[in-house]
């Protein structure tokens, strides 16, 4: 099973990282959230304490969305979770709300970061006006990336820091250790590449929505979406389109806050979780 961060008590809030990110991801949010709520934080497949050399040695597609789903369905089996308030930025993002889609029983509201909708897919990530901001997903593709980068600390921390500069409006806010650390063991870094290389990131996405492939279907949660509007991946202009799979999300744009909304918007953040305990 896969390692978890837990604290406080009340309802279950089940907490999913990104990329680059980890359980770290959540230190600003969950202590504004333990007085009222079960705080969960799970270290996703070959993320963190979740990592074992061996992951270094399994094919992409055992860390692909269907797998994580299935693993976050075992945490909250084993912990015998209620419906949980379900909270996601980057991978956590459309992992969040394939939760919601594929084991309903279980979620009881979703609120996200930045979440592009079936429309938008395209035009962010394929639009050669846009594709200079997702060279790192045909980056990941390469073998270069992990020779360059896995095992070596000072390449990790160099990486991570562009990442951290240029998508987060507060960089001083979302520098951490924790992650420079967790990704520099050896294999860890070429692990956490698998989520781009098993097809489910939003370069393939919009690729098989180009091709004529089914477009998701809506959830019918409960649901809050937090844009950072200064997210260059993003764009605020594409933030009305989160509704068409969280149709009954209230979309709050964030002028101040980029891509890493729960360090950037902590408090904004719990603010939506707190209002979804209530329902």
């Amino acid at each position: 099973m896969l390692a978890v961060e837990r604290s406080g008590s009340g309802t279950p809030v089940l907490c999913l990282h990104g990329w680059p990110g980890g359980a770290s991801d959540y230190r600003l949010l969950t202590p504004l959230l333990v007085d009222v709520a079960d705080v969960v934080v799970p270290h996703l497949p070959g993320f963190g304490r979740s990592f074992t050399p061996e992951d270094a040695m399994r094919p992409p597609s055992d860390f692909d969305r269907d797998h994580i789903v299935a693993a976050l369905v075992e945490v909250m089996e084993s912990l015998s979770l209620e419906p949980a308030v379900v909270v996601g930025y980057d991978v956590g993002v459309t992992t969040a709300v394939a939760l919601a889609r594929e084991a309903p029983e279980r979620v009881r509201a979703v609120v996200t970061g930045n979440l592009l909708g079936p429309s938008a897919m395209g035009p962010a990530a394929l639009d050669l006006r846009r594709r200079s901001e997702y060279w790192y997903q045909d980056f990941h593709q390469l073998e270069l990336s992990s020779r360059l980068m896995d095992g070596n600390p000072a390449a990790v921390r160099t990486y991570l820091e562009h990442f951290w500069s240029h998508w987060g409006a507060r960089p001083e806010a979302v520098v951490d250790e924790q992650l420079v650390e967790d990704y520099s063991r050896p294999g860890a870094f070429s692990t956490s590449l698998n989520w781009y290389r098993s097809g489910t990131s939003t370069l393939y996405g919009a690729l098989a929505l180009a091709d004529g492939g089914p477009v998701p279907t809506p959830v019918d949660v409960p649901a809050s979406v937090l844009w950072g509007a200064k997210d260059p991946l993003f764009p605020a202009e594409f933030a009305p389109t989160a509704k068409e799979l969280l149709p009954r999300a209230e979309v709050q744009v964030l002028d101040e806050v980029g891509h890493f909304t729960p360090i950037e918007a902590a408090g904004e953040m719990a603010a939506a979780i707190r209002s979804h305990l209530r329902l």
